[in-house]
């Protein structure tokens, strides 16, 4: 019963949450295209399922994917886990968190994989190109990147470096990796870059950043847990630019 409760409060605020898009669609096709919507009750109905799937789908974060990021970020870092020979906290240094970043790296890959709005931009990029451009190419391309970035990310918390070091080396990395790539690529890389950032990677990736930096000794959760989904945005970009990069050499090659 509390479930259900729990459901309802939580659609009734996917519904605010949703009206201003609702309202700006609608707005726009009335009155400055002024032409009526075609097929109303079938948009009606794939609204209607819109609302109850986002309901369910935050409801299931709240739930499951939150707590279980949380949880497993405490149980890779536990002391008894990581180093139990360990007599004190200065006895655990970073190379003993390789199972973080296993699970950081693994975890990253599968998210990505997963996400839906990676997926309708690489099935839009193959459909666009002409099959120019391999929607699954695209996808596990993206999908290492966020696998590197969050591991490095992992690292970051575990030694405790300020995150500007790594974020304007990548930068950097990003703009000069512009001027060499395929440009057709580029504009692709970037939204790649941004749509990993979503809907199933942010939560699991920010639980576990959160959980590192509150179980690790000495690590602020506000300070150090944040900036990891940065990670997830920026290596994807690198990721998709360098596959860009070999593909071209290797076809130019042959």
């Amino acid at each position: 019963m509390d479930l259900l409760v729990e459901f309802f409060n939580t659609l009734k605020s996917t519904v605010v949450d949703v009206l201003p898009i609702l309202s700006i669609i609608l707005l726009f096709q009335l009155l400055v295209i002024r032409r009526p919507i075609a097929h109303v009750k079938q948009v009606g109905f794939g609204f209607l399922y819109v609302l109850i799937g986002l309901a369910l789908f935050l409801l299931g974060l709240e739930k499951a994917l939150f707590p279980l990021g949380k949880m497993m970020a405490e149980q890779l870092t536990a002391p008894e886990f990581i180093n139990p020979n360990a007599l004190a906290e200065d006895a655990i240094n970073w190379t003993h968190y390789t199972w973080v970043y296993i699970f950081a790296a693994a975890i990253g890959f599968s998210t990505a994989i997963a996400e839906p709005s990676l997926i309708a931009v690489a099935l839009k990029a193959e459909e666009v190109s002409g099959g120019g451009i391999k929607a699954n190419s695209l996808r596990i391309a993206v999908a290492i990147g966020v696998a590197i970035g969050i591991a490095i990310g992992s690292y970051r918390i575990v030694v405790g470096h300020p995150i500007h070091y790594y974020i304007i080396s990548g930068y950097i990395v990003v703009v000069i990796q512009t001027f060499f790539c395929p440009k057709m690529i580029v504009p692709l890389a970037y939204d790649s870059g941004g749509v990993t950032t979503s809907t199933v990677t942010v939560p699991l990736v920010a639980a576990l950043g959160l959980g590192l930096a509150s179980t690790i000794p000495g690590r602020s959760p506000l300070i150090d847990g944040f900036g990891l989904i940065a990670f997830a945005s920026l290596f994807p970009i690198i990721a998709v630019m360098a596959y860009a990069q070999i593909t071209h050499l290797r076809t130019k090659t042959n």
